[in-house]
């Protein structure tokens, strides 16, 4: 399927994508969220759509809720500290338990080479540093869009 096609499909079904990380990685998400907006993916990126004064938490949470799909961006440091990002995985793995076992919730995306934490080591990541990493992140979305 060429590029095009896979990008209205994605705006078709406007696909809305939460993605989880550490705010040491926020250049490489934000760059990633850009491009998931170019090839039409609806992203939720808090230093985006938060607004001054809103209840961040609470956006937060209601974000993950109505999103289609989480994105963990994984990093050395996603572990290592602590941060709200825990929480939010916490909360998308709630969610995904109450979903059917063969749908799609959370994708973990490595942007660089680390651990796996231990509550997301059971689902196939994709390692976006790797070649062609960000074209099987898209055919992953893709996929999810068309059973939507």
């Amino acid at each position: 399927m060429n590029r095009f096609l896979e990008k209205s499909i994605l705006k078709k079904w406007r696909l809305k994508v939460f993605l989880c990380h550490s705010h040491a990685d926020r250049v490489a998400v934000h760059a990633l969220y850009s491009r998931l907006k170019n090839d039409g993916v609806d992203a939720w990126l808090d230093r985006e759509k938060l607004l001054a004064g809103q209840n961040w938490g609470h956006e937060i949470r209601k974000a993950i809720l109505k999103s289609d799909v989480v994105i963990a961006c994984l990093s050395q440091g996603f572990n290592k500290q602590k941060g709200f990002r825990h929480e939010e995985v916490k909360i998308a793995l709630e969610k995904a338990n109450l979903i059917p076992a063969d749908e799609t919730f959370i994708i973990p995306v490595r942007l660089e080479i680390c651990d796996m934490p231990e509550s997301l080591r059971h689902l196939h990541r994709v390692d976006l540093f790797e070649r062609g990493g960000y074209k099987r992140l898209i055919r992953a979305l893709k996929r999810y869009a068309e059973v939507k």
